[in-house]
């Protein structure tokens, strides 16, 4: 074994620059790995030090016990509690002080007339708490709102809204209000709770405009006399509380907050980063493998000549593996140093882009650092294992052979097998979207599929170069011919350096049509649902913005122009003990602007005591009309729907209809989500949308927009998303890229009294470096090609996935002209891996390639 590290020690140091490539690849995958698990560690505990320096002063929070959870949203909505159990709180012993927090949504208007966040996090307002230990917020500029319209607001929002204190602006509550800033606060010790904005008002304000009624609070704060721990306080205040109402620790309370934060943004997140981690690394074991394939198959003589002389095949083995081990250490080891610089770089960069990361020290923990280094060194370790396995079985006659043909692309068995493998691919992946839905049968497919076109590459290859090579016969004469038959030279090679640009192209394929098809499947809900001429929106998705005021309806209904104006308000209720979101909203007017598909029963008489679902909710719940369901709010109290009427799409209308009259005793904060315009016979749609604007400015100045912008706007998160996507993958082509350039490197070099020759015969260098450029233009066009067809593939499979698993019908759409700057991309930038390559080719020295061995 010391032989065969020695022999590995003297290889490594003899031919540094053919592992170059390898060590890039294990060390970006690595370094991307390593920084977003310490990125996530970090936020997470800035988090949790931000919410416990908020909470400190409080030792008990008191709220509603019971919480409705809607599918899809992780926060339950509680009913409020009343605001004089203060002096119920006040009298237990140990009780320091109580004050009630009156929290609901409220999205502020900046200096320049726009709205302030809504973009995901939520817009929040609330009363001012005068107890500075109590108060999540510290005041830190101004003073404290004292008469109505006077607020406090955090200072992070009033940065993004160019907001000073004595400026005068709106807050959507939704019902717009005039307010004017006092005060400037900040949360924890931070500027503002990441992208979530506050509004601090007069408790008597936050009673009139986010209660449905006043003495309602969100909860209480508590806080405890001296030598009271928490949990003692939450024991002695349960026995004083009301039936429904409970006691939770001041602990407890940011563990929730912080559980949240990282159930709905951090995990998501940070999952979303390791995914694109994981295809990282995935390519670079296309690069890895291929590097030490090349490697071992330029040592044939080499490791022959060992085995003549006495190695034996364990030692030739371990000496491959000895130098993947040096090159897998020394890479992810340096791959963890540059994951932390990663993480200290997005650090700095978020509060530049307008995300304020929480102030704090970066969090490296064992897991962090251990599990990139074992996954760096099991991945190049992984990869080497068949090459080295392979220059092990190199025979003592070998040492007597010029070169070995690779016959890989004419191989009848692999053919056969890759056939084969295709075709259970489409038949699992067909059976799992299209006969029996199921999203396990299509991973499965989707997998098997993958691994398809990797053992079919070799074929497939030799056959995609001459059709993609062919017209370079015609345009470049001889040297495109020479670049085409070197990439035909060794079909597994091409496969393989080209499977790792597959890889990434495939991923990017796979995104760009799913996202297409979400965009086809928004447009077409909006085409076959809103029958509607304009409709009227907050920007924002998410949990963020605060919804239209549930007035505008009747004011744009009284305009001459308009024929319906129906708004759409949300509620939550427990359906026969399940959390359901409630559509609240006028069902005729909803009938004549939606296109509910076929109705049974009939929506004019739903009243206070009836409720209109789909059929396929119906289905479920086992409903029918005339049958009863029993519907509990949140405010506790159950209540006997009659199911009066049943109707077929649900996309926009949503599941559930009940009218306003029925919520009207159970609503808290009351908002529309949307509002639906018909105009009337006559009315153009320039003319019907400016006179609904004109109305709309006295109410927060929502949007107003035609079907077709609403459709686009609704759409627009999809565009962020790809945005997103597309710079993440750009570190796995980036690794596909290197893996070409250092094949190419590597074949060079094998080349290189070939390529002497070839310039001894009169090739200029010009020509020379055509060549291998156009050789690295085909390998990619290669990884392209068939990237995009897997990726298109996958695609379908996604949208056919979910279109099974969910209750929306998803529409499958293939963008063309995305696609095409895709593949444009992907063969230009094979040409930029082919340049360095190239270069070094046209500066060998003839006659030393001529002599070379």
């Amino acid at each position: 074994m010391n032989a065969s590290v020695r022999l590995s020690v003297s290889s490594l140091r003899a031919h540094k620059r053919r592992f170059a490539g390898t060590f890039l690849a294990v060390f970006l995958g690595v370094a991307f790995l390593a920084g977003t698990l310490v990125m996530g560690d970090t936020l997470r505990a800035s988090f949790d030090t931000m919410f416990g320096n908020a909470t400190s002063g409080t030792d008990a929070v008191v709220r509603s016990a019971d919480a409705i959870t809607t599918p899809g949203e992780s926060a339950g909505v509680r009913a409020p509690v009343a605001s004089d159990l203060v002096g119920t709180i006040e009298r237990v012993p140990g009780v320091a002080a109580a004050a009630p927090t009156i929290q609901g949504a409220g999205q502020l208007v900046g200096k320049n007339g726009d709205p302030i966040g809504g973009q995901g996090p939520p817009t929040l307002a609330g009363n001012w708490i005068a107890d500075p230990e109590l108060n999540a917020y510290q005041l830190a500029e101004g003073r404290t709102p004292r008469k109505s319209g006077e607020v406090v607001i955090d200072r992070g929002t009033a940065e993004r809204g160019d907001l000073k204190i004595g400026d005068t602006t709106t807050l959507r509550t939704p019902d717009p209000v005039k307010v004017t800033v006092v005060g400037l606060a900040t949360f924890g010790g931070e500027d503002g709770m990441a992208q979530v904005t506050y509004t601090g008002m007069t408790r008597a304000d936050a009673e009139k405009y986010l209660t449905a009624r006043p003495g309602e609070a969100t909860s209480i704060q508590v806080r405890a006399g001296p030598g009271v721990s928490q949990q003692e306080l939450v024991d002695r205040l349960t026995p004083a509380l009301p039936k429904g109402v409970e006691a939770i620790t001041g602990q407890e309370s940011a563990e929730e907050n912080t559980d949240m934060i990282s159930s709905q943004f951090l995990t998501v997140f940070t999952t979303f980063l390791l995914v694109f981690s994981g295809v990282a690394l995935l390519v670079a074991t296309f690069s890895i493998h291929n590097t030490f394939a090349i490697v071992v198959a330029q040592r044939t003589r080499e490791n022959a000549l060992l085995r003549a002389l006495g190695a034996s095949r364990r030692q030739v083995t371990a000496s491959t593996l000895a130098e993947a081990t040096a090159v897998a250490v020394t890479a992810s080891a340096a791959g963890l140093a540059g994951g932390i610089g990663i993480a200290a770089g997005l650090q700095a960069l978020f509060p530049a882009i307008g995300f304020p990361f929480p102030e704090g020290d970066l969090v490296i923990g064992a897991l962090s650092m251990s599990l990139p280094l074992a996954v760096g060194i099991v991945v190049c370790l992984g990869s080497a294992v068949l090459p080295a396995v392979r220059a092990g079985r190199t025979a003592p006659l070998a040492a007597l052979r010029e070169t070995a043909v690779d016959t890989s692309g004419a191989s009848r068995t692999r053919a056969v097998t890759g056939l084969g493998m295709i075709a259970l691919a489409i038949g699992v992946t067909l059976t799992g979207v299209l006969l029996s839905p199921s999203l396990w049968l299509a991973g499965t497919g989707a997998v098997l599929a993958l691994v398809a076109f990797v053992v079919l590459g070799p074929v497939a290859s030799s056959t995609a170069v001459r059709v993609l090579g062919s017209p370079l016969d015609r345009l470049r004469g001889v040297t495109g011919g020479l670049a085409r038959r070197n990439a035909l030279r060794s079909p597994k090679r091409t496969a393989a350096t080209a499977g790792a640009l597959m890889i990434g192209v495939a991923v990017v394929s796979l995104f760009t049509v799913f996202g297409a098809s979400l965009k086809a499947t928004m447009d077409q809900t909006v085409s076959r649902s809103f029958a509607g001429d304009v409709a009227v929106s907050t920007p924002g998705f998410g949990a963020g913005g605060s919804g239209l005021s549930p007035r505008l309806a009747d004011a744009v209904q009284r305009l001459p122009e308009v024929d319906t104006a129906v708004g759409l308000g949300r509620g939550v209720a427990d359906v026969d003990g399940e959390g359901r979101a409630l559509t609240v909203t006028d069902p005729l007017a909803l009938e004549r602007t939606f296109d509910l598909g076929r109705v049974q029963g009939s929506l004019s008489d739903l009243g206070t005591d009836g409720i209109a679902i789909t059929e396929k909710e119906a289905d479920k719940q086992h409903l029918t009309t005339g049958d009863t369901a029993r519907l509990t709010f949140t405010d506790g109290r159950t209540q006997t729907f009659t199911v009066r009427a049943l109707y077929g799409q649900s996309e926009l209308a949503g599941d559930y209809v009940i009218t306003r009259d029925a919520w009207a005793p159970h609503r808290t904060q009351d908002a529309d989500t949307l509002l639906a315009v018909s105009f009337k016979d006559g009315v153009g749609t320039d003319a019907g949308k400016a006179a609904v604007e004109k109305v709309a400015q006295q109410y927060g100045n929502p949007d107003v927009q035609t079907r077709d912008e609403y459709a686009q706007s609704s759409a627009a998160g999809i565009d962020m998303m790809l945005t997103l996507v597309y710079a993440l993958l750009a570190l796995a082509v980036l690794i596909a890229l290197l893996g070409i350039a250092n094949t190419l490197t590597l074949a060079i070099h094998e080349r290189t009294r070939e390529l002497g020759l070839l310039r001894a015969v009169g090739q200029t260098r010009s020509q020379l470096r055509a060549m291998v450029r156009w050789e690295s233009v085909l390998v990619a066009a290669f990884g392209t090609v068939g990237g995009l067809g897997l990726g298109a593939f996958l695609g379908w499979v996604l949208v056919e996935a979910s279109d099974g698993a969910s209750d929306s019908a998803f529409a499958f759409a293939m963008p063309p002209l995305q696609l095409a700057v895709v593949a444009l991309v992907g063969i230009a930038a094979g040409a930029l891996a082919g340049l360095r390559p190239a270069r070094r080719a046209a500066r060998l020295d003839v006659l030393r390639a001529i002599a070379t061995e």
